[in-house]
């Protein structure tokens, strides 16, 4: 950091976060990069990111105080909590997180971030996992009240592909709201009821999520160690705009209506840019006022690579009408729990 970049955010940044993490209310749902622009929701809750793709907040990196300071206010007004069962519900189940696993490695995360999902309340709510491996690892981990659906692989050294296992998931899940949810994203109790709310008023895809702040390996291990969703740290990064990933809410039969996630998505990313064009089709709430926790972990190993072919198959499939696409998917076998859609590999015996 030089000094020019210390006074750049001391005179241009400054006077927005005191506005926005001082001032009464939801303020800090405004903070901003300084050349950013909001979009306020109709009914003033909430905001539309307007530019595309995701941005890493810039003054925090630079005074990490106020990465703190944002992160502890936003949960103040919504706060997480952990629990290990929800509370008894007789209700129909409303929403269905459905959350795509791989591997022990990410089992700290997994858990708790079902913690944090078993604690949502007034709404009636069930979590399934689907893990993708050749072979059960977690199952015996995982919490009575979750419901637990193995696909092994086709073949054995198959990446890991999250439109299979939210399309599996999909298939078994009895609400009419389903959330794709990743195993590394703690939320407020209120998320599930907020979801339903919108719901409720027409929306059909809806994502309430504001910041995503990304936490230190220390304070995540903190957290794993202590069970309890201690926020005292500065986060590592705080993310805006990120539309279909992390975790979104679509109703169940608009997700079947425009073909669910794209399966020929194998390996890390490119397929929640693509499903979230095929989303613009259906009724959209896109206005963020959510705080979500993102635990650390290792990096995907395709992620790091400079070229990946989900993101040469992301342009290629940008290329298509929507509308193309949308006819395509829907009448493709996806969701079956042997093997992804136009796959030619033969089924594994169970």
């Amino acid at each position: 950091m030089t000094a020019r970049t210390y006074l750049g955010v001391l005179l241009r940044d400054f006077p927005l976060y005191a506005v926005s993490l001082f001032g009464g209310g939801d303020s800090w749902l405004a903070v901003r990069n300084r050349a950013e622009r909001l979009d306020p929701a109709p009914n003033g809750s909430g905001y539309r990111c307007d530019w595309q793709w995701t941005s890493d907040l810039h003054a925090p990196k630079v005074f990490p105080g106020l990465g703190l300071r944002l992160m502890k206010r936003a949960f103040e007004d919504r706060p997480i909590v952990f629990q290990d069962a929800p509370i008894p519900n007789t209700d129909d189940i409303r929403i269905s997180f459905i959350i795509g696993h791989r591997g022990p490695e990410r089992l700290p995360h997994l858990l708790a971030t079902l913690k944090s999902i078993a604690a949502q309340r007034d709404v009636a709510a069930e979590c399934i996992v689907v893990e993708q491996s050749a072979a059960p690892e977690i199952e015996r981990a995982i919490p009575d009240w979750v419901r637990y659906i193995h696909t092994p692989l086709p073949y054995p050294d198959m990446p890991y592909c999250r439109s299979w296992a939210f399309n599996v998931g999909a298939r078994a899940a009895r609400g009419r709201m389903l959330v794709l949810h990743d195993n590394d994203m703690l939320v407020p109790r209120d998320y599930a009821s907020e979801i339903m709310k919108h719901f409720k008023e027409g929306y059909e895809v809806i994502n309430l999520k504001r910041f995503i702040f990304y936490l230190t390996e220390s304070h995540s291990g903190r957290i794993f160690y202590s069970g309890k969703p201690e926020l005292d740290q500065s986060p590592q990064a705080i993310v805006q705009n990120l539309e279909a990933g992390g975790s979104l809410a679509v109703c169940r039969m608009a997700y079947f209506e425009i073909g669910g996630f794209d399966e020929s998505f194998i390996g890390w990313g490119g397929e929640d840019n693509e499903f979230w064009e095929r989303a613009q089709t259906r009724k959209v709430w896109p206005y963020g006022y959510l705080p979500i926790i993102h635990l650390l972990h290792t990096p995907q190993v395709e992620k790091i690579r400079p070229e990946r072919a989900t993101s040469a198959l992301f342009l290629e499939r940008s290329k298509l009408q929507v509308g193309t696409r949308i006819k395509e998917l829907a009448v493709a076998d996806f969701g079956n729990p042997l093997r992804p859609a136009g796959m030619d590999k033969q089924p594994v015996k169970r």
